[in-house]
């Protein structure tokens, strides 16, 4: 059940991200003809006005189908008055085609689904910080953090800890062996020389995770990260920021811009490695993990589903803005060729760039698919 609220989370992502093409394109007077949810081939569709809605097969993103996006003519009605160069910006082309407006005008309805993401991003999280977000007791931003608790914030993978059971997110409730404990409410650092002073012994933890007790028992081992022996967990002072609507939208939009760039940075350096035959596959995501991640999201909680919403929404608006033909960005760079040569893109050439570029891209959603795959299966593997 989770993981099928998670999958409408999803498509709520694809329909605010055409939706964003949907209504500029509409406020430009251009007719929509269709607006698909998914990649064909079709379930089912329904036609309200001139625009059909159409739910389909491959869950690989949506669609708009926007007249005039190819260059279409216009198809000329026996009561229709006959165009004059006022109100025809190209040969043939309808006042409500895509190709009869303005360079810009193109350009805002392909940029607008990047946009609506980055927003409906910043809307989620706004909602996330008027709730309460974990925030480290360090938190630069707007607010005070609230409730600063010792916490897990990173497990290294194959380590004592990792093997008992704790988690990132776990808060310290208590830290036990046989002859000592440590002071209730310490902080991170009180834990980590607790540690370090007990690094012969067994150490009992006792956390809270998602409002349950959890205990777990590790044993310091040495070899994993430094010359002491440690448990492997990476441990920060972490609280909840929660903020009242004005606040909120500040510091929505700064936490946005935070992950904005570090996610552009993220994608730049994958796609570099690809060219460079070095790229980690198993690093990123397809819809496969997506979704499983998303399950698990769902059941941690309202915030957790928040924030995980907010980067794929983010990855989305970035991924769209790449120049590869197929997404926006590729058919963003067509329009600003055209308006410096001042001539339209052959249909033939534009069409074929489009189907090698959203070749590539399905070729790369399978790869990383598959890794997916392995990943589910073999946890270990990756």
């Amino acid at each position: 059940m989770t993981i099928i609220f998670f999958i409408l989370i999803l498509v709520s992502l694809i329909i605010v991200h055409e939706f964003g093409h949907f209504i500029i394109a509409k406020a430009f007077g251009i007719r929509v003809d269709e607006f698909g949810i998914f990649f064909p081939p079709r379930i089912f569709a329904i036609k309200w006005g001139e625009t059909e809605y159409s739910l389909n097969w491959l869950p690989f993103g949506g669609f708009v189908r926007i007249f005039g996006e190819d260059g279409e003519e216009l198809e000329q009605e026996p009561a229709q008055q006959p165009l004059d160069e006022t109100n025809v910006s190209r040969a043939g082309s309808a006042p409500a085609s895509f190709a009869a407006v303005s360079k810009w005008k193109q350009a805002a309805v392909i940029v607008a689904g990047i946009i609506f993401n980055l927003l409906f991003a910043w809307v989620l999280l706004t909602a996330g910080y008027m709730y309460g977000i974990p925030t480290s007791a360090n938190h630069e931003g707007v607010g005070t953090v609230q409730h600063v608790q010792a916490t897990i914030v990173g497990i290294l993978p194959g380590s004592p800890a990792d093997k008992a059971g704790l988690e990132a997110g776990d808060t310290i409730e208590s830290v036990i062996t046989g002859n000592a404990q440590l002071q209730a409410n310490a902080d991170a650092e009180q834990v980590q020389d607790f540690i370090a002073a007990h690094q012969n012994e067994s150490i009992g933890f006792t956390v809270e995770r998602y409002g349950k007790q959890v205990n777990a028992i590790a044993r310091p081992v040495a070899g994993l990260a430094s010359d002491k022996k440690v448990v492997g967990i990476e441990l920060g002072d972490v609280g909840i920021l929660k903020l009242p609507l004005p606040l909120a939208l500040v510091q929505g939009a700064l936490l946005g811009k935070e992950i904005t760039v570090s996610t552009a940075e993220g994608l730049a350096t994958f796609f570099a490695e690809i060219f460079h035959g070095t790229a980690d596959f198993g690093s990123v995501s397809g819809p496969i993990g997506i979704v499983s991640a998303g399950g698990t999201a769902v059941q941690e909680g309202f915030i957790a589903t928040i924030i995980l919403t907010s980067l794929i929404s983010i990855n989305l608006a970035i991924i769209n803005l790449i120049p590869i033909p197929g997404l926006d960005g590729g058919r963003l760079l067509f329009i600003v060729i055209e308006a410096i040569t001042k001539k339209p893109i052959s249909k033939r050439i534009s069409l074929s760039l489009t189907i090698i570029g959203f070749s590539l891209l399905i070729l790369l959603m399978l790869v990383v698919s598959y890794h997916d795959i392995v990943h589910l299966v073999h946890p270990t593997a990756m």
